[in-house]
Parts: C-alpha cells; sequence; structure tokens
C-alpha cells in the first residue's frame, strides 16, 4: 500500500521516494570567470557533486570570452582524487555550421583538425574565439554517468560561437573518455591565455 499526499507518491511498497522527478535538472554550481586560466569543477571541493548522484551532468556556458584573440575553448577531465591531473584519453568527433554576418560565406563541415583520436589533450569545443566585446561562446556539454568504473564515459556538446572574423558557428562535439576508472573533475580553459569573462554552471539530471 502506497502513501500518496498532494498527488505525489511518498513511498509505495515500503519504497521511499526521493522526491526528484525523472529527468528534473537540479542546479549544483555556478563559476564566473575573471581572467581566469581555469575553471574546474571537482567533486567534493567548494559544493561540488560530479559522482553517483547522477547519471547525467549538464554543463552550461554563457558569453564565454577569451583574453586574446583567435583561442578555443577546450575542456579536459580527470580521473585522478589526489592531484587531478587533467589528462584522460579520449576519442571525438566533430563538425560545425556556418554563416559570414555579411553573408558572404556559409558551409556545414565536419572538422578533421578538430577531433581527438586516443588523445590526452583538451577537447576544443567552441571555433576560435575573437576578443571584440561582441564575440563570446554560448552553448552547453552533457557528461553520462561520470561515476561508472564498468564503460568509457560519453559526452556531447553544442556550442554556439562569434568567431575573430565575425562569422556566427554552430559546433557539435561528441565522443568519450576512454577509462572505466570514474571521473571526478571537469576543467575549462583557452587553448592560451585567459577566460576573461563568462559564467559556467552545473547541473544534475535525476
Amino acid at each position: 500500500m502506497g502513501l500518496i499526499s498532494n498527488g505525489t507518491t511518498i513511498f509505495d511498497a515500503g519504497a521511499l521516494d526521493s522526491g526528484l522527478a525523472k529527468g528534473a535538472m537540479t542546479f549544483i554550481k555556478k563559476l564566473t570567470a575573471s581572467s581566469s586560466g581555469t575553471l574546474s569543477f571537482v567533486n567534493g571541493a567548494s559544493g561540488v557533486v560530479l559522482d553517483g548522484t547522477y547519471k547525467e551532468y549538464v554543463f552550461t556556458f554563457k558569453n564565454i570570452h577569451p583574453s586574446e584573440d583567435v583561442k578555443k575553448f577546450l575542456f579536459n577531465g580527470s580521473d585522478d582524487t589526489s592531484s587531478h591531473a587533467y589528462n584522460i584519453t579520449k576519442t571525438t568527433t566533430d563538425f560545425t555550421a556556418y554563416n559570414a554576418e555579411n553573408d558572404s560565406d556559409r558551409d556545414l563541415y565536419y572538422r578533421t583538425g578538430d577531433d581527438l583520436a586516443q588523445s590526452t589533450a583538451g577537447q576544443q569545443l567552441s571555433s576560435s574565439l575573437g576578443s571584440d566585446n561582441d564575440q563570446c561562446c554560448s552553448g552547453m556539454l552533457r557528461l553520462f554517468n561520470p561515476s561508472s568504473t564498468t564503460f568509457v564515459k560519453h559526452f556531447m556538446s553544442n556550442v554556439s560561437t562569434v568567431v575573430a572574423s565575425d562569422i556566427s558557428t554552430n559546433q557539435f562535439t561528441a565522443g568519450y573518455f576512454n577509462t572505466t576508472a570514474a571521473i571526478t573533475a571537469i576543467q575549462f580553459s583557452m587553448s592560451s591565455g585567459n577566460i576573461d569573462a563568462g559564467d559556467i554552471c552545473l547541473y544534475g539530471i535525476a
């Protein structure tokens, strides 16, 4: 026999409901860049949860702006709970649609130079960002079941960028961390220089 309160099942057949609707997005942490070399989300540090609490995590980026022109927004992961070396082997795929502000050039193509094949390098999330005041990137990164110790860890991203040459790009990236160790931290950076400004938020998906 179950207990229902105001239309919500509190428990049924002895099982207590968590109160979280399946698929609900729970805010975990927000980091704001201010001439920051890196922004890191480390499980257990400063209120960050990046473990088996959720099977999916979502990072959202708002107005990520580089300190220098023609820089790429990157991310990497760590499975080292002591030193957090961000060097997990990855294989990825990457394609982009773009259109120039003056409508002079447009295309959809696979970015062979921006994917990774069993590499520990940071994965590019954006095209080459411009550093003008009206140039930045925004988007999201989804990370699936990072605490699994059985399977690799899949991820996918979609990022909209205004690049240095005044072109709008929509970049799609997908791949996996090729490790069966739990991913305990995610770090964001630029290909060089600092993240001048912008917000990154972390959410858990029930």
